[in-house]
């Protein structure tokens, strides 16, 4: 088989420095902590507190130390809590979500309803909920919007979501809202890897896309690639591969999530070689 790979596909800006200033953080004293996973791969997270970087929930787990800010963002309040706590701070925010979470806040003080484009349980949207105030809702798409006739309505975008999403929550509130204003904070690394990513699953027998289960822009790429070739697989590992998915396949494709080192998806290349 052959084996073709995205044009964009991996670890992106926003990760990778996320990574780096941990990695950064264990060259100096005391105990390293990440307030939640650093990034949405379990395997990169596993690495990272064999290398002394523990995952702490909560602040009461962070006697002392450092406290790194996951890559997508946490509410204020707890970075003023840690400095009140003497805690070192260090934020690894990536710099999309950070224009993400600015552009809720400016919304917010200039008198707007502020909407919200993606998961509501996803850390990076309650980082930037918290900044929006009073007036905010979240939703995953234009069906989900609730009235909101004769409103000022403003509008901002989970980093990784599909741009398509983004088109039809705007199509539905354009006629039925006074004035809308659009922050489109999807990332350029998003975008790139999605339209990378569909590009090459029209051409090949097999498409596997891989990165944690638990990555909401890895996930988006699987479906992505699902759509135009369903015999598309997600997968974190190499072990997780099913040789059946490429009987008969002569050519497959591979993407990876804008969280997945790049170690990570060699990895899973290879074992898709050594199948040939």
């Amino acid at each position: 088989m052959e084996v073709k790979i995205a044009r964009h596909a991996g670890v992106c800006y926003g990760v990778k420095r996320a990574l780096q200033l941990a990695e950064q953080a264990t060259e100096g004293e005391g105990e390293v902590h990440s307030f939640g996973p650093l990034i949405h791969n379990p395997q990169a997270v596993q690495s990272l507190q064999e290398h002394g970087v523990q995952v702490a929930e909560t602040l009461d787990e962070v006697g002392e130390g450092t406290l790194i800010i996951r890559s997508h963002g946490v509410a204020p309040d707890v970075v003023d809590e840690a400095n009140i706590r003497g805690l070192k701070v260090i934020d690894a925010t990536c710099p999309h979500v950070g224009k993400a979470q600015d552009a809720a806040q400016k919304l917010s003080a200039d008198g707007y309803f502020v909407v919200i484009v993606g998961e509501a349980d996803h850390p990076e949207v309650s980082a930037i909920r918290a900044r929006a105030g009073e007036g905010v809702i979240v939703v995953q798409s234009a069906d989900e919007l609730p009235p909101l006739k004769d409103r000022r309505v403003g509008v901002v975008v989970q980093t990784t979501q599909m741009a398509d999403v983004l088109d039809e929550v705007i199509a539905e509130l354009l006629p039925r809202v006074d004035e809308l204003r659009i922050f489109n904070t999807i990332c350029d690394a998003t975008s790139n890897r999605q339209a990378a990513a569909a590009e090459l699953a029209a051409q090949v027998d097999v498409m596997v896309v891989v990165g944690g289960h638990n990555s909401g822009n890895t996930t988006r790429l699987s479906q992505i690639c699902r759509q135009v070739n369903e015999k598309t697989h997600h997968v974190e590992t190499p072990e997780e591969l099913d040789p059946i998915w490429f009987n008969g396949a002569k050519v497959v494709g591979v993407t990876a999530g804008a969280s997945t080192p790049s170690a990570q998806m060699a990895g899973v290349v290879e074992r898709i070689e050594k199948m040939s």
